[in-house]
């Protein structure tokens, strides 16, 4: 039997955002369980919204045995994107036509676009410019306008069975099972939520899609802002290096001249892993000199963990009345979402990683692998101190996970940037980007694409490669993401010294490796010239909620073009990103409204067209937005030299769109105290002029040269 919940009255919280009741909502939720504070000041820095384009009253929920199903109305016009880190597919309901379904599953394999994912978020935006969060922990499913009540039947006209209706073609059949007619009708999203009896939704809106995001990532604390050297390069070494390995790497890649500010050590450096120890092995003799040297060297840490604990562990046993009732890789797992937790697992890391140089983690294996033929997860049976169960622990156990080890670096106010293999709702504040075991490239842009809808980020990283231009390819992308990893975890030899996995670790080494080497330098280098408009862009996402890297849609979500466009995406306002895939010398590249600019030729091209672009292995496609001003720094080997502050600013058309560079000393909070400057560059057509706001602190740029580009 279903029955009706009470119609809540829309309660306002913020200009453009509501929230609405029905029934009895459960008690742990993703927003009961925050922990960062709404970003108040980022809220009211955004414009008064419009009248909310959403007719909220006519929302309706029912509850059954099933739990809580929920009908949000649906114009024939709209289109929809979002629900977290959609691998698969970017459009989830296109124009006038039938939606999809999408269950949100936590899910470390999610190989169909069926909704599972690393990164399940139910939180979705329409191009009418508002967005939903349902605030649930549940496994929901979203019926994006395909789930319809019974078409009434065909009736005759009059007795004569001559004058029955016509069959309609196709497309007219579809748009009235869809509901959507262009005359008007309307359909529904269906939200089915197993087991509770009621559920808070949440309704944020702007001008815009866009601005509907930023209100979304403002109510889950605003974005994060990484510490500088995290935007920097990343390579992560071979899962059995020992210390004396990894001292011999960072040597290498600096004789290399390889720019790279973060080295990662894999599971190799733990005395167990699979479930962890989470202390340093025989391996890692003197884990404090080896911190020593690579930071002399101008390098960072970031350490593979992930949540399960061994019995020899030194915090097992003060775990186990705050963890689970089953395992995961036969070892317990904490219940983050208690502070005693919290304290016992966060303390231990700052003592023992963090005190002696440790820069932030990888934190793997807090997804789910319920659903591939090995599974090495809890199940869904598993009860928590806490009172939530195995399905709710894993849509959030990412998140408690970031929350966490995030607490070490606020307490001691200092930056972190780190990987993390499962999110969900309100993650826009973690310092953490989303990673895969899968590997296809396609989806991999897909993701860097879809990220930006749900306050995720995301790094399509390098591994292995079929050749030589598989490994560019790849890392160009990477190199255009919010962070530029290569993952050598199962290579002994960097990818540029020998791509194909079983020759590298046989010792074999390309004979044309000098040649590939130099090309992947230079794609490094790219990097490192882009991280001053890069960090500003990720101010952006902290101070106004705009992601650093967004969808076509997202700027231009009255172009019909641009919705279905899912390999191409905006790094930052002026910068349009068109990856390339192996095998490929051409590719379709759309130019929205506007005038553009080739980033290294300053070649123009109206917008509002499509170009069959030619780019030859050594050229990345990028456009900038003509009027932009585009400040580089010099391609130095990591973030701590003099030269990354050493600007170049490179001028497209008449540079009338300026640019700002945010200031600060990159490394603390004080920032979030005001402690920062946003240096405004202007052209008056001979030079380049600065002026800085609000001037409350000294963090120079030093802006050394201009080019004109077109």
């Amino acid at each position: 039997m279903q029955v009706a919940a009470t119609l809540p009255s829309p309660e306002p919280l913020f200009p453009g955002i509501y929230r609405l009741r029905f029934g009895i909502p459960e008690k742990l939720t993703p927003v009961s369980l925050r922990t960062t504070p709404i970003s108040t000041d980022g809220l009211e820095r955004l414009a008064p919204p419009p009248n909310c384009p959403l007719d909220v009253a006519r929302i309706q929920a029912t509850t059954s045995a099933r739990g809580c199903l929920l009908e949000i109305p649906l114009a024939w016009d709209e289109e929809l994107y979002g629900f977290g880190l959609q691998l698969k597919s970017h459009r989830q309901r296109e124009q006038g036509k039938p939606g999809k379904k999408k269950m949100l599953r936590v899910n470390s394999d999610p190989i169909a676009d069926t909704g599972d994912s690393h990164a399940p978020v139910p939180f979705y935006v329409s191009t009418r410019g508002y967005g939903i969060l349902v605030d649930t922990a549940r496994y929901a499913t979203f019926y994006c306008g395909s789930a319809h009540p019974p078409v009434p039947p065909r009736r005759a006209k009059s007795d004569d069975p001559s004058t029955l209706e016509a069959v309609q073609s196709a497309e007219e059949l579809y748009a009235d099972i869809a509901g959507n007619s262009e005359s008007g009708g309307s359909s529904r999203v269906h939200v089915e939520v197993p087991i509770a009896q009621g559920v808070d939704v949440y309704v944020f809106w702007g001008d815009d899609l866009r601005e509907a995001v930023q209100r979304y990532n403002l109510f889950s604390g605003g974005g994060c802002l990484p510490a500088r050297w995290g935007l920097g390069n990343w390579y992560r070494v071979r899962t059995n290096h020992t210390q004396t390995d990894v001292l011999n790497l960072a040597k290498r890649l600096r004789d290399q001249q390889m720019p790279c500010d973060v080295l990662g050590l894999e599971p190799g450096w733990q005395s167990q892993k699979y479930p962890c120890s989470f202390m340093w092995g025989k391996a890692f003799p003197d884990p404090q000199t080896m911190h020593t040297e690579l930071a002399a060297q101008g390098y960072r840490s970031n350490l593979w963990t992930h949540i399960f604990a061994h019995p020899e562990s030194p915090i097992y046993e003060s775990l186990l009345p705050h963890s689970g009732s089953h395992t995961g890789f036969g070892g317990t797992i904490a219940d983050l979402s208690i502070p005693e937790a919290r304290e016992i697992f966060s303390r231990h890391h700052e003592t023992t990683h963090v005190d002696i140089g440790a820069s932030g983690y990888k934190l793997d294996e807090c997804d789910n692998s319920d659903f591939i033929a090995h599974s090495w997860s809890f199940p869904e049976i598993t009860t928590f101190p806490s009172g939530l169960d195995g399905e709710q622990m894993h849509s959030l156990v990412g998140r408690f996970y970031q929350e966490t080890l995030h607490e070490i670096f606020e307490r001691r106010n200092q930056r972190t940037y780190g990987l993390v293999r499962s999110a969900h709702a309100l993650a826009a504040p973690q310092p953490f980007v989303l990673y895969s075991d899968l590997y296809d490239h396609a989806d991999f842009i897909r993701g860097t694409v879809n990220m930006g809808f749900s306050g995720l980020l995301w790094t399509p990283e390098l591994r292995h490669a079929a050749n030589p231009e598989d490994l560019i390819r790849r890392l160009q992308s990477t190199v255009c993401s919010p962070q530029a990893l290569i993952n050598g975890w199962y290579i002994q030899s960097p990818p540029w010294e020998q791509w194909d996995t079983g020759l590298n670790n046989q010792g074999v080494l390309a004979p044309n490796r000098a040649e590939v080497e130099a090309s992947c330098r230079k794609v490094l280098e790219l990097r490192m010239r882009l991280i001053p408009y890069l960090y500003s862009a990720f101010a952006r996402y902290w101070s106004e909620g705009l992601p650093p890297f967004r969808a076509l849609v997202m700027d231009y979500p009255h172009d019909p073009v641009v919705g279905s466009i899912d390999n191409q995406y905006f790094m930052g306002d002026h910068l349009l990103v068109a990856p390339m895939l192996a095998g490929q010398t051409s590719r379709s590249i759309y130019l929205p409204a506007g005038r553009w600019h080739d980033f290294e030729t300053g070649q123009a091209y109206d917008g509002e067209q499509t170009l069959n672009f030619a780019a030859p292995l050594e050229k990345i496609p990028l456009f900038v937005k003509s009027g932009a001003l585009l400040p580089l720094a010099q391609p130095t080997l990591h973030v701590g030299e003099p030269g990354a502050r050493k600007i170049t600013v490179q001028i497209y058309g008449d540079g009338s769109l300026g640019a700002q560079l945010f200031e600060d000393d990159g490394e603390t909070f004080d920032y979030r105290k005001g402690a920062f400057n946003w240096l405004t560059l202007t052209w008056d057509k001979t030079q380049i002029q600065t002026q800085s706001s609000p001037q409350r602190g000294s963090f120079p740029y030093e802006i050394t040269n201009w080019q004109k580009m077109g």
